[in-house]
């Protein structure tokens, strides 16, 4: 359970004071400046390869975030035509700390016993307009019209799934290029962009773990505009086939990717075109697991 001032998130760039450069550290071609689309400060890690430039919380390897939040949220939109890293490192209660890396570098899901690496597969807003996906720009860098996201990560399902170990809580966080950032957050909510605060308010969402994104990590949706239709909102893991993705993409059933254990049961699904679904079928397909028995 998060420590009281975790409660009900922690904006953690707030949090951390980020722009103060005092508890967090940063490498190569790291700016702020501000997002005309965003309305707001944005964090841009640019480098000629993914490792050459980085924002990492916390500063120094030997301390600790002690973040204990479910669910870890990353606003972001990756640079066009370009492949980024992100690495997460977390804590078990066996005191194991574990890296959780993803990154549109990988072709395929690779585990050990302290690494585990997942593919992100970058879709494009025409995805959504058209009938038909070919197999370019499913895999690799970043399509020109790749939508800010807001990537949900369930960290306790992760480590459970995948290596069978208990989460205790997240140690460190390093964002490498080719991204644009806005913020992270951690919480033991399910914060649902698409709902507003007035329709949390005459619903029972509040009972299902489920709440508006807190406004000061809201994406802006102009009068008469839906959130989905603007941005991209992807839960992991999800149980849209009922067995462990092994690649981080959108749903094909629905925006909101469903818990495999919701506490109480989430409303129906959305069907999406029949070209987001084609895309991830050749996902699954690509990215079966192989473990191996070595760090890379």
């Amino acid at each position: 359970v998060p420590a009281a001032w975790q409660r009900p998130y922690l904006n953690i760039f707030k949090h951390f004071r980020v722009e103060e450069w005092k508890r967090s550290a940063k490498e190569g071609d790291v700016t702020a400046l501000m997002d005309t689309r965003l309305k707001g400060m944005v964090y841009r890690i640019r480098g000629s390869n993914p490792a050459s430039s980085y924002l990492q919380l916390p500063r120094a390897g030997t301390q600790s975030l002690g973040l204990t939040g479910r669910y870890l949220y990353l606003l972001f939109r990756p640079l066009p035509h370009k492949h980024f890293l992100v690495h997460l490192d977390v804590t078990t209660e066996e005191n194991q700390v574990v890296r959780i890396s993803f990154s549109n570098l990988f072709k395929e899901f690779k585990s050990t016993a302290t690494w585990l690496q997942f593919p992100f597969v970058c879709g494009t807003a025409k995805d959504l307009e058209c009938d038909t996906v070919s197999q370019r720009g499913v895999f690799g860098a970043a399509p020109a019209d790749m939508r800010w996201t807001c990537l949900v990560l369930d960290l306790p399902s992760i480590l459970s799934r995948y290596l069978n170990r208990r989460y205790s809580h997240l140690k460190a966080v390093k964002l490498c290029s080719n991204l644009l950032v806005k913020n992270l957050c951690t919480s033991d909510l399910v914060f649902d962009p698409g709902v507003t605060f007035s329709e949390a308010r005459h619903t029972d969402l509040a009972c299902r773990g489920i709440a508006p994104m807190p406004r000061e990590m809201a994406f802006p949706v102009p009068k008469g505009e839906k959130w989905h239709d603007l941005y991209d909102y992807i839960r992991f893991p999800s149980d849209v086939s009922k067995l462990p993705s092994n690649s981080i993409q959108r749903s094909c059933h629905s925006p909101v990717a469903v818990l495999e254990k919701p506490v109480c049961q989430l409303p129906p699904p959305v069907t999406l075109t029949r070209a987001v679904c084609d895309r991830l079928s050749l996902v699954h397909h690509v990215t079966s697991p192989k473990t191996v028995s070595a760090p890379w």
